[in-house]
């Protein structure tokens, strides 16, 4: 329900809980003997422990995958606002609330580049193996999974700015320059004449970058995701 690609709500709850209950099909005969003592009658409080723990234990992996690409939509939101193109109305792609049409280009395309590298069933790899290495009848505990959760904003937020560095330094340097050419001329709305060009520059920098751009981005978390 959190994953990226699935988790948002253009896809019917419908279709998110028919790939939750076949992913749980599927899981099942291979978690049998993990889950044989859990899942017992006779250990009720235990079983209903043991699903608010997984639940927990689940949404607390959609989430760290969704951090990646929450930061690249804020920073996406970013790049439209220093080249422009901010008061171009897009899709809502995650949430209700619609982006710029770059923001959500970008994060389009990101979200695409995951299921076109097959990276999603590192995603269904990462929940399967989660059986393994924190067992059933573990408890989860808050205070482990916060300095996780805190990293994870950290690489994701500083790999999104360092994304994001190049339209950054364009937008203070075409700034710049229009606020000095101002300053000389200042019978002149260098402003208003100046912003379609630092848009136009704005758009061949994207279009200049945006393989590398998108490509480290997918890079990145593929190796988080291959890694565990």
């Amino acid at each position: 329900m959190l994953l990226p690609g699935i988790g948002g709500r253009h896809l019917p709850v419908q279709v998110r809980l028919f790939l939750a209950v076949a992913i749980s099909l599927a899981f099942s005969p291979m978690l049998a003997n993990e889950m044989g003592g859990v899942a017992s009658p006779s250990n009720a409080v235990g079983f209903v422990m043991s699903v608010t723990s997984e639940v927990a234990i689940g949404a607390g992996i959609g989430l760290l995958a969704r951090v990646f690409f929450l930061a690249l939509q804020t920073m996406a939101n970013a790049i439209a606002q220093a080249i422009g193109v901010a008061g171009m109305p897009g899709l809502p792609l995650e949430d209700d609330e619609p982006l710029p049409a770059i923001a959500t280009l970008i994060a389009f395309s990101a979200t695409t580049l995951l299921f076109a590298s097959d990276l999603h069933l590192e995603l269904i790899k990462g929940i399967f193996e989660s059986y393994r290495r924190i067992p059933p009848s573990a408890s989860f505990t808050l205070r482990f999974a916060l300095p996780d959760l805190v990293d994870q904003l950290t690489a994701a937020y500083l790999l999104a700015v360092r994304l994001s560095s190049p339209f950054i330094i364009y937008s203070i340097v075409a700034n710049l320059a229009v606020g000095i050419a101002n300053k000389f001329t200042p019978q002149i709305p260098v402003y208003f004449v100046a912003t379609p060009f630092v848009m136009a520059g704005g758009l061949l920098l994207l279009y200049m970058i945006a393989d590398s751009f998108l490509g480290n981005f997918i890079q990145v978390v593929g190796a988080w995701l291959k890694g565990g």
